[in-house]
């Protein structure tokens, strides 16, 4: 009821309530007891009653006694005062003594409420004597061992209470803090989707449309004089055309490269040199060390877009005329090496990604290797060609990876 009192729950209010009650019905008997017993002064202790009813009731009304233990300390006084007045003229106040056992112990602090509880105790057994005009130890049994009870099941719940609002701050604590980690994850997710899409884009869309670009290029420079090599060009950057558009619909529903399907990483990256070799001035050779093992899904896809951006980067820039890509397994780990005879580049000059110029390949690559735990390595000197090595580790898929492929 005051600002240290535990903030009110269904069960707190309920108990409120059966106090209310308590405290209503027992000065309702006091003064029925007055009017029908004719009992001297029965005027006084109905009045008496009535007034310690008003102001009982006034405290709940109150919102200052909800908010400051000092406006209830001075409530529970006024209400002592009333019950005091009451208790003077019948004996039958001494019950009203009950309730307020319970209600000093939550509204006063933990310092006064024994010395208050303590004095309700004396006063009760002093008017209960005076009216009697008689004392013994009996009388003295019933209100110290209602206030004992009433102080021990005060304090009981004041103790119950705060583990539960301590488990309801860890509860809350916990809810907070994964209701951070599902957002950490879903940003997570949402990069690392992104990347992946990145990553595909450039090494299947990009590299498609850069093939097309050199193609209806070549068969530009062909017209007019050599209009059959100039259909030949067409006719390929048509086929590139459905290659890629078959790409892009598969890494969308996110299944395996149309490359792979129906063939080993061995096989996909063969015809990848074979369709580079047939659509551009240059001569992709393919070159398998090694006896071939079962990979997963996620090796084979990375092992393919790396050499398809190696050779992709090849055409667009190297300006070679040979290309050699190696597929090596070697036994705890497997290697794919791409060697060409072109111009070759500076390492440390070379620019940052742009998404005007791209220049996004060696990032992706490198993406690719780290998120399997491999390296790329990648050599180059101007004039001299360029080698790109990527390492992946190997290990044989259990029975249990339903994406291992033969």
């Amino acid at each position: 009821m005051n600002a240290a009192a535990p903030a009110p729950t269904p069960t707190t209010r309920a108990l409120a309530w059966c106090l209310h009650l308590l405290v209503t019905g027992l000065l309702a008997l006091a003064a029925g007891r007055a009017v029908t017993g004719g009992r001297p002064h029965a005027g006084w202790i109905v009045a008496a009653s009535v007034l310690c009813a008003l102001v009982y009731a006034a405290g709940p009304a109150l919102p200052g006694v909800r908010r400051s233990r000092r406006a209830a300390t001075l409530w529970l006084t006024a209400v002592a005062a009333c019950w005091l007045v009451l208790l003077a003229f019948t004996p039958d106040a001494v019950w009203v003594a009950f309730p307020l056992y319970f209600l000093q112990p939550h509204l006063l602090s933990r310092r006064a409420a024994p010395a208050a509880v303590a004095a309700t105790a004396v006063a009760a057994v002093a008017g209960f004597a005076v009216h009697q005009h008689s004392f013994s130890p009996a009388m003295a049994i019933g209100p110290v061992l209602g206030a004992a009870v009433a102080v021990a099941v005060v304090r009981g719940y004041q103790a119950l209470y705060r583990e539960s609002e301590h488990r309801r701050r860890l509860i809350e604590e916990l809810t907070a803090t994964r209701a951070d980690l599902a957002a950490a994850q879903h940003t997570a997710g949402v990069l690392a989707e992104r990347d992946r899409l990145a990553r595909e884009i450039h090494d299947t869309l990009a590299q498609g449309l850069s093939s097309i670009q050199l193609l209806l290029r070549a068969a530009e420079r062909a017209l007019p004089q050599a209009p059959q090599n100039a259909a030949r060009h067409v006719d390929q950057a048509r086929q590139a055309a459905v290659d890629n558009l078959a790409e892009a619909r598969r890494f969308v529903a996110a299944l395996t490269p149309p490359t792979l399907e129906g063939t080993t990483l061995a096989g996909a990256v063969e015809r990848l040199c074979t369709t580079a070799s047939a659509r551009h001035r240059i001569t992709a050779r393919f070159h398998l060390d090694g006896t071939p093992a079962p990979l997963t899904t996620e090796h084979e896809v990375a092992l393919l877009r790396i050499a398809q951006s190696a050779l992709g980067n090849t055409v667009r820039h190297a300006e070679a005329t040979t290309a050699e890509v190696t597929l090596s397994y070697l036994g705890d780990h497997i290697a794919l090496d791409v060697v060409d005879d072109g111009c070759g580049f500076d390492l440390v000059s070379l620019p940052a990604p742009d998404p005007e110029t791209g220049g996004f390949g060696l990032t992706a690559m490198r993406a690719r290797t780290q998120a399997l735990g491999g390296t790329l390595r990648i050599e180059s000197v101007p004039g001299h060609g360029t080698l790109l090595a990527a390492r992946l580790p190997f290990t044989p898929p259990s029975d249990t990876e339903p994406e291992a492929r033969p």
